[in-house]
């Protein structure tokens, strides 16, 4: 695509209303999930001065409606092609719709894809669906890493999102408001569990090893609307860091916002700073 160097992100949409990404380079623009409407999909994508037709692919993470909801109409009217793994296929089928064979686009996890410069991998995370996934992307010596609806941090989760230079990573709750919550106890204990939702401390916790010189930002995602806010995640996010003796200034990482309700700018991952009025 004329005029772009290197990798640049936005995310849409972030928490259970809704999920989707884009991430694209010279080569190629990839939606990462349709979990709100194709019309919805459509009025972000303008907001970030883009449209579907510059669309080359859609990546599915799991098929839990707040990412899949859009999935089949936004596939049909740009005629992309879907990937995802042959369980999560499975689970998607009906909600999906009636696509072309060509459509359909089997990637295994731990499978890449390249388009022109840019390389894709999945990775397996842990979460109660079929066969849940992240992915990163590489183009040259930059990569960025998507990593949300996670029950926990695993050593091959860990493994697949170090030397990111960016990373979007959940921050879905704060144990405390979620524990004093409306939820039924069983939905508390499904959110806490291994195969729930990431706490603001354990996505602390995480980035305590994660940080490096590499990495610039990480943004925190899929809030719980009910169970957190942005200001807590990331006072929570700082303090378990610095706990474990992760000190940083904002100069050289940056805890970045996403929102539910409208995309953030574009993100290049050559820049070293986001300017706080970018967001």
């Amino acid at each position: 695509m004329i005029g772009i160097h290197g990798i640049q992100f936005t995310v849409l949409s972030s928490g259970s209303t809704g999920n989707a990404t884009v991430v694209r380079n010279k080569d190629a623009a990839i939606l990462i999930d349709a979990g709100l409407s194709a019309r919805r999909i459509d009025e972000l994508m303008r907001e970030r001065e883009m449209t579907g037709e510059e669309l080359s692919g859609i990546l599915v993470t799991h098929e839990h409606s707040d990412h899949v909801k859009g999935l089949g109409a936004v596939a049909r009217k740009y005629q992309l092609p879907i990937y995802a793994n042959e369980k999560t296929w499975m689970a998607i089928e009906r909600a999906v719709g009636k696509i072309t064979p060509e459509q359909k686009q089997i990637m295994q996890t731990g499978d890449f894809l390249t388009f022109g410069s840019l390389r894709i991998e999945s990775f397996g995370i842990s979460h109660d669906a079929a066969e849940p996934v992240g992915y990163f992307f590489r183009d040259g010596d930059q990569k960025l890493s998507v990593a949300t609806d996670l029950g926990y941090v695993s050593d091959k989760v860990m493994q697949s999102i170090s030397d990111s230079d960016v990373l979007v990573l959940e921050a879905n709750h704060d144990i405390e408001m979620l524990r004093m919550g409306r939820y039924p106890w069983n939905t508390k204990r499904r959110i806490l569990s291994d195969v729930g939702h990431l706490s603001n401390d354990a996505a602390g916790e995480a980035l305590s090893e994660l940080l490096c010189k590499k990495m610039k930002r990480t943004y925190l995602a899929h809030l719980s609307r009910d169970h957190n806010m942005m200001e807590i995640a990331k006072m929570t996010v700082r303090d378990a860091m610095e706990s474990r003796g992760c000190f940083f200034k904002d100069s050289e990482f940056q805890l970045c916002d996403t929102y539910y309700d409208r995309p953030t700018p574009w993100d290049m991952l050559s820049e070293t700073y986001i300017s706080e009025k970018m967001l």
